[in-house]
């Protein structure tokens, strides 16, 4: 299946592959998938080295010999004679050795022609927590996270549809009506399974038939996070306290304060305990952090407040399923718990792939904006609805009280620019990062 990552890969290696390059990323979302088929495609040879399989390269690099000696006794162990000039070197699941992570910075100065790629199911973590010398500017850092909506388009339906999306876009035109439903049906059937490959490509095999999708293929991917989170964490409080924020967080998504509260989970329960827990799973990228804007300045960042903020998974596909949603009522459109905040994790997956930075925004009267984006146009408040009924006090509360150049409504209504909002349906949130009118 085409990633759009790739096109990331080939800049890399047109423009800087002499500094090695690190994917983060969660578990199973393709992250060895790709990188394979780029350097089978883009090299004469490469050679793949996952560390899971090879214990004796992590042994080898923990030794206090030169990283040079270390690659040239690394060939022996393999039995490969390596030519640089011609071969990419691929380490998987390199956060089993923080000390060839560190190592990476000899390959980067070398006056040979290394090419480095390396990519792990919780570098992010390891990274946060590294207790080495992280090797800072020696090492490229490219996010890599499930298949956003594009990419399940471009594994499920024509490119001409995708086309259809950008011209309707760009031009703020009305999608023709017949394709805008077709378009529906294609981000609620992305509601149900999400954006995993592998539950994509089931979907793909069966022919879009939801009732002969292996939801199993979910609910197992489900259960390898949590097995991360008991197999890399020693200590057993914290071990416990990860899981579960992760459990807590779907039920949490319909808080009436909308965000999260620690005594959901523990009415005795502190932030200060559960600090590193949640940091751990942002840093795997397991879950995503909104945090409430109580002042529109710029930059956002410096107005954030720490203490309110919403969580959301990663996946809405994972969501559904922990929320054990009946699939018939997303694909007919009824009306149920928790409706509206599927749609709001949906559109907060799609920013964070366009590296959009999430904060929202309440007032004191409980005016709340679910998203405010920080672009050329300044602070644009974008508001999340998961059906056709846009009437929103809460917008014309903010527009009224920050006048932004514009305001955005992502919503099951067609593309248009009315009252000086821009309305996008909810299949064309993938394209919401830079905004121009």
């Amino acid at each position: 299946m085409k990633r759009k990552i790739y096109k990331d890969l080939l800049n890399w290696k047109e423009n800087s592959i002499n500094i090695p390059l690190m994917i983060i990323g969660a578990r199973q979302i393709g992250k060895t998938y790709i990188i394979k088929e780029f350097c089978k495609n883009e090299f004469e040879n490469y050679i793949y080295i996952n560390l899971l399989d090879n214990p004796q390269i992590v042994d080898l690099f923990e030794q206090s010999i030169p990283t040079e000696e270390k690659f040239t006794k690394m060939q022996w162990i393999l039995n490969e004679n390596i030519d640089i000039e011609k071969t990419i070197i691929f380490f998987d699941e390199i956060q089993l050795s923080e000390k060839l992570i560190s190592n990476l910075k000899y390959f980067c100065e070398s006056d040979k022609p290394f090419k480095i790629i390396c990519a792990g199911s919780l570098l992010g973590v390891k990274i946060n927590r590294f207790h080495s010398s992280f090797p800072v500017g020696k090492v490229k850092m490219e996010y890599m996270y499930p298949m956003d909506f594009e990419e399940f388009l471009m594994a499920t339906s024509s490119q001409g549809l995708i086309d259809e999306i950008y011209k309707c876009y760009n031009e703020v035109i009305p999608m023709t009506k017949a394709l805008h439903e077709k378009l529906l049906n294609l981000y609620r059937l992305y509601l149900c399974i999400g954006g995993m490959p592998q539950a994509v490509q089931n979907i793909v095999d069966v022919n879009q038939n939801i009732f002969d999708f292996d939801k199993t293929i979910v609910k197992n991917i489900i259960e390898s996070y949590l097995n991360d989170m008991n197999q890399y964490i020693m200590n057993n409080t914290e071990k416990s306290r990860i899981e579960a924020i992760y459990k807590s967080i779907p039920g949490q998504l319909g808080n009436v304060s909308n965000k999260f509260q620690y005594t959901k989970i523990n009415s005795n329960a502190r932030s200060r305990d559960y600090e590193s827990a949640m940091q751990w799973l942002i840093s795997s990228t397991m879950i995503y952090k909104c945090n409430l804007l109580k002042t529109i300045q710029i930059p956002p960042k410096a107005y954030a407040d720490e203490e309110y903020f919403k969580l959301y998974i990663s996946d809405v596909g994972l969501l559904t399923s922990l929320l054990e949603i009946q699939y018939n009522d997303i694909l007919l459109d009824n009306n149920f718990l928790y409706k509206g905040n599927i749609a709001e994790n949906y559109v907060a997956e799609q920013l964070v792939r366009n590296g959009v930075s999430l904060y929202y925004w309440k007032s004191n009267s409980d005016a709340e904006i679910d998203f405010i984006l920080y672009n050329e146009d300044g602070l644009i408040p974008i508001e999340v609805k998961a059906s056709d009924n846009t009437t929103s006090k809460s917008l014309n509360s903010y527009a009224k009280k920050y006048e932004p150049k514009y305001a955005i409504r992502i919503s099951s209504k067609n593309f248009g620019f009315e009252n000086n909002i821009k309305s996008i349906p909810l299949y064309a949130a993938f394209l919401i990062k830079w905004l121009h009118l």
